[in-house]
């Protein structure tokens, strides 16, 4: 049974614990037992080795065993080889140990059934005990804060005790480490989290812990795969009403990478598509790049809800400007004129050849007249159309980051919009530098479009706030109705049997009829008037196009006559139950699908129909069910969603019943995630005045 994910209250005694005991400590140099002590150099509680080999490893006393502590370790960082972790981990249970990190690997990654046994022997040893268990196969964790270094990456005690509000989580525990480094050059790092093979503790219950964790603004997580999206979204919930931002960056998106992640830690890489989707859904701020990691955390932890959707931009560098202004465009972030009373007061600071505008270029009498930036500064964050303040820094100079930094620093003291720094300098490490990464109120990127990036994501998190509430869209006896179709279908359902289920939750289908013979289709199309589809009923016919049953544009008796014969010939060798007979419907195609992802759930797609679909790969998906706010964002996202609004002229489609069609699809695919595999509705025909499925596929998921 699934667990709830840990609170911070229950992984205390690990993640800021009063007494350490290290086993397997070693006093020889080099070895992982000596350097998780000396990463212990600056933690101030009790560090205490464990090992009957020694009777004391430098000043400390070394005991024989966790059962011989004075009193129970708050957290056992265990450095034993894989043979005897078992053991360990049984002893510290034993011996009332609050928790316990394990580095050894060889489990779960191995993908041996034997070693996967061994690793669940462990997650059932500390659970059984209430013993929080971090690893196998982690490189273990740092309180920074605390100098709690229960790690054995060699020379942690000698970095900076600079530990800020920003946490860093990991499957990967080189690179989060490789990430945590960036308290090297002031970055605020409180904490670094390994979760390795994830046995017990995995990023999920990292992230619902640190979220309730007061000290920490902000969480980046490396993450490749996990076992449990219920509980991926209860750490979402859960920091989203903290207010705590999580930066998610998703290891193993390659067919390639997927396998790797699975050898590396064990981890469920899933469908990337499927895992995107549910971070969206858990309020998550997704990035497509490592680097990017660190300056989203640092951007969001700085930043709260935008006070307005404009971003005003201020340089001494006219390109800088005119590059900032590309990227604006590119991330869809608007940049609009200043107001004429701040203009006013632009134009009596800037000299006549300078830019009083937006971007605005204060030229570089800022040189020789400092007083000259923050005055424009503070006029353009006065301007009620700016959320925010970007300052490209350009050439790196020491005369002027010395009263540049403290003043920029004061600013945003001064007022609640964020200022944001781009720094363009290839001197990387130059003047200023520093002291922008240390201000944790100061948000710094290392590239434009990052930042632009960013700040597009920042507004979008704030426009997801609200689209979560709503109410269930389709009827409430639909699921009734659903389950009495799947009683009596196959596994794979007819275009018509799955037409019921649509009808049932109330999307719009086209009107069509099921001849069995030809004379009964020349009636059927008289009926519903020409031109006419053609399409053969059959369960075992997946693709009509391809094999040849489908006909369009049919246009009077003659030609049903004929094409049914054609469909009825190439329909041969398959259980046909006869032709279906639909009006030609005109208008905008879309395809709507749903499948269920075995680790995710179900999910909904939209996308463009016809040809573009497979041609530019032009989806969107989000976890099931959506509401029908959540379905108009998504078409927004899709490349052909100007065909959908009235491209050069043409008729747009009615939005709303759309976003109605596909929230209703989504609650069935939820409601059946059990029981069905995929579906297809494909396409819906949209117009101005109304929408339609013309075609539909639903197969079963495989019994037993």
């Amino acid at each position: 049974m699934d667990r709830p994910a840990y609170t911070r209250a229950q992984l205390e005694r690990l993640i800021a614990p009063k007494s350490i005991a290290v086993v397997g400590a070693s006093p020889r140099a080099g070895s992982f037992g000596m350097r998780t002590l000396e990463n212990l150099a600056h933690f101030p509680g009790e560090i205490l080795p464990v090992n009957a080999k020694y009777e004391r490893i430098g000043e400390r006393t070394c005991y024989p065993s966790l059962g011989a502590l004075p009193r129970p370790a708050d957290c056992a960082v265990l450095v034993v080889p894989r043979d005897g972790v078992e053991a360990a981990v049984e002893e510290a249970a034993a011996a009332g140990v609050g928790s316990v990190i394990v580095y050894a690997s060889g489990y779960g990654e191995m993908e041996r059934e034997e070693r996967g046994k061994a690793q669940r022997r462990l997650a059932e040893i500390a659970r059984a005990a209430k013993m929080p268990m971090l690893g196998p196969n982690c490189m273990g964790m740092v309180n920074h804060a605390l100098g709690a270094g229960m790690t054995f990456i060699p020379e942690y005690a000698l970095v900076p005790r600079n530990a800020g509000s920003i946490a860093v989580v990991s499957q990967s525990g080189a690179l989060g480490y490789t990430l945590a480094q960036a308290w090297s050059r002031g970055v605020g790092i409180r904490y670094f989290i390994s979760a390795g093979n994830s046995a017990d503790i995995d990023v999920a219950d990292l992230i619902a812990a640190l979220a309730e964790d007061e000290a920490c603004r902000a969480i980046a997580c490396l993450f490749e795969g996990a076992t449990s999206a219920r509980r991926m979204l209860e750490a979402g919930e859960r920091a989203r009403r903290a207010g705590k931002p999580v930066v998610m960056f998703k290891l193993g998106t390659s067919e390639d990478g997927a396998a790797a992640a699975r050898s590396h830690t064990g981890s469920l890489a899933g469908s990337t598509v499927a895992w995107q989707a549910l971070f969206e859904r858990a309020g998550f701020i997704q990035v497509g790049d490592y680097e990017a990691m660190l300056e989203y955390a640092r951007f969001f932890a700085a930043t709260a809800k935008p006070l307005a959707r404009g971003v005003a931009v201020i340089s001494g560098s006219g390109g800088a400007g005119i590059m900032a202004a590309d990227k604006a465009a590119r991330h869809g972030v608007p940049m609009p004129q200043p107001l004429a009373a701040t203009g006013a007061t632009l134009r009596a600071i800037v000299p006549e050849f300078g830019a009083a505008r937006n971007p605005c270029d204060p030229t570089g009498q800022v040189l020789s007249d400092p007083d000259s930036f923050g005055k424009c500064c503070r006029a353009l964050l006065a301007d009620p159309q700016y959320g925010a303040l970007v300052i490209p820094g350009t050439v790196a100079i020491a005369e002027t980051a010395a009263t540049r930094v403290p003043e920029i620093s004061a600013l945003v003291r001064a007022q609640p919009k964020p200022v944001v720094m781009v720094w363009l300098s290839e001197w990387v490490q130059g003047p200023g530098s520093g002291g922008y990464e240390s201000d944790e109120r100061i948000p710094l990127f290392r590239s434009m479009d990052r930042c632009f990036a960013a700040i597009a994501a920042w507004h979008a998190l704030a426009d997801a706030a609200g689209s979560r509430a709503g109410t269930r869209t389709s009827p409430v006896n639909a699921a009734h109705t659903a389950r009495s179709v799947l009683a009596q279908a196959g596994d794979t359902l007819t275009e018509s049997e799955a037409k019921r289920i649509l009808a049932a939750y109330g999307v719009p289908v086209v009107e069509e009829r099921l001849a069995r013979s030809v004379d009964e289709a020349v009636s059927a199309a008289r009926a519903v008037g020409y031109p006419v589809v053609l399409k053969a009923e059959s369960p075992t016919i997946l693709h009509k196009t391809e094999l040849g049953v489908v006909r369009l544009g049919v246009a009077d008796d003659a030609a049903v006559r004929h094409h049914y014969a054609e469909i009825v010939a190439a329909a041969r060798g398959h259980e046909l139950r006869g032709v279906l007979v639909q009006p030609m419907i005109e208008g905008a195609e879309v395809i709507v699908g749903a499948r269920i992802d075995p680790t995710v759930g179900p999910l909904v797609v939209v996308g463009s129909g016809g040809v573009l679909v497979e041609l530019i790969h032009d989806t969107v998906a989000a976890l099931a069910p959506v509401t029908p706010a959540e379905a108009r964002a998504m078409f927004a996202r899709l490349r052909g969603y100007k065909l959908l609004t009235g491209f050069r002229g043409g008729a747009g489609v009615d939005l709303d019943a759309l976003a109605d069609a596909v929230a209703r699809i989504s609650e069935f695919a939820a409601d059946f995630a059990g029981d069905i595999e995929e579906m297809d509705v494909n396409p819906l025909r949209c117009g101005p005045e109304r929408i339609a499925a013309v075609d539909s596929l639903i197969t079963r998921k495989a019994k037993g």
